[in-house]
């Protein structure tokens, strides 16, 4: 399954990414197709939104990120997918308490 995903580039603390088509489940795959590239410490891209549309249709899914970068470039339409997923707080629900009296009898 091919997905289009982010390839990191550059050095330490100066990473940049190039936007790619490649396998799923492999971080060291061949890159079949270049679709553009992200630099998040100035938030500017650049995608070839020709490519994009042609590599959806064949079936590649982005990744939550690409997803969210797409949408910024106007490649894609919808709703960005959060991307921090913080826990549910639920309420707590009071234990009851012990009594002697009920102690006594378990």
């Amino acid at each position: 399954m091919l997905a289009i995903k982010l390839r990191q580039i550059g050095k330490k603390h100066q990473k940049t990414f190039r936007i790619v088509v490649a396998e799923k489940r492999s971080k060291m795959s061949a890159v079949i197709d270049d679709l553009g590239f992200w630099n998040p410490h100035t938030n500017k891209f650049e995608i070839k939104k020709e490519k994009v549309e042609h590599w959806l249709k064949n079936g590649a899914q982005p990744t939550d990120s690409v997803h969210n970068i797409l949408i910024n470039a106007k490649a894609i339409e919808g709703k960005k997918i959060p991307m921090h997923k913080t826990p549910v707080k639920t309420e707590e629900t009071p234990k009851p308490e012990t009594t002697p009296e009920t102690a006594s009898v378990a």
